[in-house]
């Protein structure tokens, strides 16, 4: 029975580290969730900035997993190169092992007070001051998780069983590598299993050996749950996280066999006195990034040939519209609300193209979009054409679903419009003419192509689901993209007067691409305003009451 306690209080103090770990994670995209995106998609134009991008964004976010998958979200758009990628991931992976060190730094005394902060700071109802009120939250639950994971594993101090247990596993490296592995897929964090490799050492003398290789699983299996989650994505995404598991793998492969001698030799580690499994989850994150570093173009083109891209589908036409479902609406409305999808993703692929082409000055991206944008029409006009043909049974939440759609592709069709004739006009001429942006200038634009990004992303989303929470951050972003607009503009006149070269040339351009990213963006907003308006959330004009009594 006491071991069965044992076992339950560690599983408890695991399973309080992962809910806080997912607390900070939830906390920060809250409150931050958008300019880390915007950080990461804008900060990797050099390596050294690639590697700090995702080294911050895993430090803030608390998970190497949530880091690999925007990445992979990235390089999918085409917005982050792949080479680069693969360096994000190196310092992805570092941030975990910092994360490691830091909240074992022995600032346990902190958690009631970082507990009451977050408790007072999440009762407001600003996103900039729950979101981090909640990650205070998160830490102080980690932090009582530690201690608990202490307190659980003390009793196993005078374990012979356990004695016996890790003696077996130091005679057989592979099954340890492999539990701790299993352990970090389990949890969906490397940082869970080298915490609980921690308090093993603490508890029961863990060899020096056998605790590098249990180290060594975590990171390996760390790798696996982002492999998981883009199984199904296009192969672009699915690149970068087997990528880094790959890397992973080579290194762990590399370190194995020389776990004896890294062992021993960390153990006195006096950069790491919080323990052994720290210092080599710390060393060989640092030793990887080192060496793969000057690698990363090479396994990124390997991986091409590996996964390479798929031919593209033949045929334009539509591919969920069963005429044989018009009697059924529920039915044709699933088509035409699959088919609405397909039309967002051919939207957002058309941004995707322009931004490349405003990026790299080539013009032939420009040519698919013009191509897309007649798919979009056509697609559009069948799907309205569908919906008008449905059975007479449909119910009153059928009909406001038919507008729903309706009302939706309509918005894609005009943003792709504005796309087709707007931004792909204006970069055509940026490229044609060997136009320049200021530097101030072009990060300003480069900002809003990857927000109206984000917002086609949560549009889709909300589309489908109907989540109330996310139609709200969407109206939020849309007062971000105007505020985002408005200061550019305002930025950019102060260039202006100032006489800066590169403004004065592209001053109609850089503001004509502001009003249409500010368009698009407002198009897509669109699908927000039905269900906040059936919660009673919306007011009929935005103009005060100046009405006196």
């Amino acid at each position: 029975m006491q071991s069965l306690a044992i076992l339950i209080a560690i599983g408890g103090a695991v399973a309080l580290l992962l809910f806080g770990l997912r607390l900070v994670r939830d906390g920060v995209t809250e409150a931050f969730g958008l300019r880390l995106k915007l950080a990461l998609g804008q900060g990797t134009r050099t390596s050294p900035r690639a590697f700090v991008s995702g080294l911050v964004a895993t430090l803030g976010l608390q998970s190497s997993t949530a880091t690999a998958l925007m990445t992979s979200d990235f390089v999918e758009r085409g917005m982050i190169r792949p080479g680069r990628a693969q360096v994000v991931l190196l310092g992805a992976n570092l941030g975990t092992a910092l994360t490691a060190w830091i909240v074992t730094a022995g600032i346990e005394a902190l958690s009631p007070l970082l507990l009451l902060l977050g408790y007072v700071l999440r009762r407001q109802a600003r996103p900039a001051v729950a979101g981090p009120g909640q990650a205070l939250i998160g830490i102080g639950l980690v932090l009582l998780s530690l201690a608990l994971l202490g307190e659980a594993t003390a009793p196993l101090r005078d374990s012979p069983a356990l004695v016996a247990f890790l003696g077996l596993l130091g005679n057989a490296w592979l099954v340890g590598f492999a539990v701790a592995a299993a352990l970090a897929v389990l949890f969906s964090s490397s940082l869970a299993v080298v915490m609980l490799v921690l308090s093993l050492g603490a508890a029961g003398g863990l060899d020096p050996a056998l605790a590098v290789v249990l180290v060594l699983g975590a990171n390996f299996g760390g790798a696996v749950p982002p492999v998981l989650a883009t199984l199904s994505a296009p192969p672009a995404a699915r690149r970068v996280t087997q990528g880094n598991l790959l890397v992973r793998g080579i290194g762990c492969l590399v370190a194995l066999p020389l776990a004896g001698l890294i062992g021993p030799a960390l153990n006195g580690w006096a950069l790491v006195p919080a323990g052994l499994p720290i210092a080599a989850h710390l060393a060989f994150n640092i030793a990887l990034a080192v060496l793969i570093w000057p690698f990363a173009g090479l396994i990124a083109r390997a991986l091409v040939l590996a996964l390479p891209d798929p031919q593209a589908m033949a045929g334009d036409g539509p591919r969920w519209l069963d005429e044989t479902a018009l009697d059924r609406p529920e039915l044709a409305l699933a088509g035409a609300s699959r088919e609405a999808l397909a039309l967002g993703d051919t939207v957002e692929r058309m941004m995707r193209l322009i931004i490349t082409a405003f990026r790299d000055n080539d013009l032939e991206p420009l040519a698919e979009v013009t191509r897309l944008e007649e798919r979009v029409d056509r697609l559009q006009q069948e799907v309205k054409l569908y919906l008008s043909r449905m059975g007479p049974g449909a119910s009153k939440r059928d009909k406001r679903r038919t507008i729903t759609v309706l009302d939706y592709i309509i918005n894609l069709e005009h943003a792709g419009d504005i796309i087709e004739k707007g931004l792909a006009v204006q970069v055509d001429r940026k490229v044609k003419l060997a136009l320049r942006f200021s530097e101030e200038g072009y990060r300003e634009l480069d900002s809003l192509f990857l927000m109206t990004l984000d917002t086609m992303q949560i549009a889709q989303t909300i589309f489908m689901s109907r989540d109330e929470r996310l139609a709200r951050q969407l109206i939020e972003t849309k007062v971000r993209i105007r505020q985002m607009e408005r200061h550019s503009a305002e930025r950019h006149f102060r260039r202006l007067r100032k006489g800066h070269p590169e403004s004065l040339q592209t001053s109609s351009l850089h503001l004509d691409m502001l009003r249409d990213l500010k368009r698009v963006g407002a198009h897509l907003v669109s699908v927000a305003y039905p269900i906040l308006d059936e919660e009673g959330m919306l007011v009929e004009s935005r103009l005060k009451d100046t009405d006196e009594d």
